[in-house]
């Protein structure tokens, strides 16, 4: 996919994400103003109900005080008898005590011409005492309910003289409670806005990382084609030399090219075992042949193996053997693979005097592997991505080091394959040290 095309599909899927976050926006911001003017509209109506509801107790309980004068024989007048004092609670004041049947009678009497259906219950206070007097649980419209009901503990209020107290238990009023603010509008909308966002990232992270793999790849193409055309030209063009029948009279110069068709040969076959090593690990399948190996053997073998390669440029591959328990279980194929693309990776990346260390010692139950160099080192940025396929270190010019950034890939996998583990130090100019650390073989 072209960078442009890709820019073009971000851009668009940007966009509709911040279309999709400002609908939701949007929406809630309706959704709250409407549940808003609902909730208003509510409260008004509330308030208009408790208002008449309150209106018509006051008038219910003065014509109550008023008839409890009247049967009293009381020629005083009570003025604003009735106080509310709390949402459901009232109280009015007397000038003597009355019975508490006498009280109920009246309240029935007068809650029932009100249209007054609550339950309630009274009291009445007797100012001698300092107590009140428990009355009843009255209920209008059920007289089983006042049977069962649990009675509440009425209020005392601080106030001088008697006085009767009468509650509604169950009512309420939006005056005195708050009503609890509504949660289920916009959690759903911002659970699905952030699915819709989390989604829109990720696809956008497999984007960009299916664009950095294709470019990899394309790179990798790249180099392959190179690497493999200069030998085989070399090869080609070297054997048409030797193809002259007047070369056979020119010895040194018959052994000159036959050297360069080996060497090139060699080149290749490298080449192709780095392709051949990618695509096993490839396969699910990874089939490794489980036998005892001896790491300083290994090393031994290893080292043998550039031997010529270094004397061509003037460098060491020195050995600190220093493990006690160095023989561990694997595949003795493998394992040396990936000991030579360590210590052949420490050659590539020296600039001269090429000086490789690989030491071994004990670390508990496991034995600990290391390749130092003194080469031109690996950057910080660039030490999280040497172990991925295909990644190749930037370096400019220097030495003018070829590959196809699998070596590390396949050293990373074959060590994890035998429950090993690897790491990476490196500073830029001062060389790499690669340190493996794997299980030793309790046979």
């Amino acid at each position: 996919m072209r960078r442009r095309t890709i820019a073009t599909v971000i851009l668009l899927a940007t966009l509709s994400v911040v279309g999709v976050v400002l609908t939701q926006v949007l929406w809630l911001d309706r959704a709250f103003r409407v549940q808003r003017a609902e909730a208003e509209l509510q409260l008004r109506q509330h308030q208009q109900l408790d208002k008449q509801f309150n209106d018509r107790v006051v008038i219910a309980l003065t014509a109550v005080a008023e008839k409890i004068l009247s049967i009293n024989k009381d020629p005083s007048d009570l003025y604003d008898a009735v106080k509310q004092e709390r949402p459901n609670y009232f109280a009015v004041a007397i000038n003597d005590t009355v019975h508490p049947y006498l009280l109920e009678a009246l309240l029935r009497k007068e809650f029932m011409r009100r249209n007054i259906g609550e339950d309630f219950e009274y009291g009445v206070y007797d100012c001698f005492t300092d107590s009140i007097v428990y009355g009843n649980y009255v209920s209008l419209m059920d007289s089983a309910v006042a049977d069962t009901a649990t009675h509440s503990q009425l209020l005392k209020l601080n106030k001088d003289g008697h006085y009767f107290g009468v509650y509604f238990p169950r009512r309420g009023s939006v005056f005195w409670e708050p009503r609890p603010r509504a949660q289920a509008t916009w959690i759903y909308p911002a659970i699905v806005t952030l699915i819709v966002f989390g989604f829109f990232a990720y696809s956008l992270w497999v984007i960009l990382r299916q664009k950095r793999i294709s470019e990899i790849k394309n790179d990798f193409i790249g180099n392959m084609t190179h690497e493999l055309k200069t030998p085989i030209s070399t090869i080609a063009l070297s054997s048409e030399v030797l193809s002259d029948p007047g070369i056979v009279n020119e010895p040194e110069r018959l052994r000159t090219y036959a050297g360069i068709i080996r060497s090139e040969n060699e080149r290749l076959r490298t080449q192709v075992e780095r392709v051949l090593q990618l695509a096993t690990l490839d396969r699910e399948n990874l089939a490794l042949k489980q036998e005892p190996v001896d790491l300083h053997e290994l090393i031994a073998d290893v080292a043998d193996a550039f031997v010529v390669q270094l004397q061509e440029r003037n460098g060491i591959v020195r050995s600190e053997l220093g493990a006690i328990h160095h023989v561990i279980t694997g595949d003795s194929v493998h394992l040396s693979n990936m000991l030579f693309n360590l210590v052949d990776n420490a050659i590539k990346y020296s600039a001269e005097n090429v000086d490789v260390l690989i030491t071994t010692t004990d670390r508990g139950q496991r034995v600990e592997l290391r390749v130092k160099d003194h080469g031109i080192g690996i950057a910080k940025a660039d030490q999280h991505h040497v172990f991925e396929r295909f990644y190749r270190v930037p370096t400019g010019n220097v030495h003018n080091v070829k590959g196809f950034g699998l070596g590390l890939h396949y050293v990373q996998q074959i060590v994890h394959a035998h429950n090993g583990t690897i790491k990476l130090e490196s500073e830029p100019g001062q060389g790499s040290t690669f340190t493996v650390l794997f299980p030793i073989s309790m046979t």
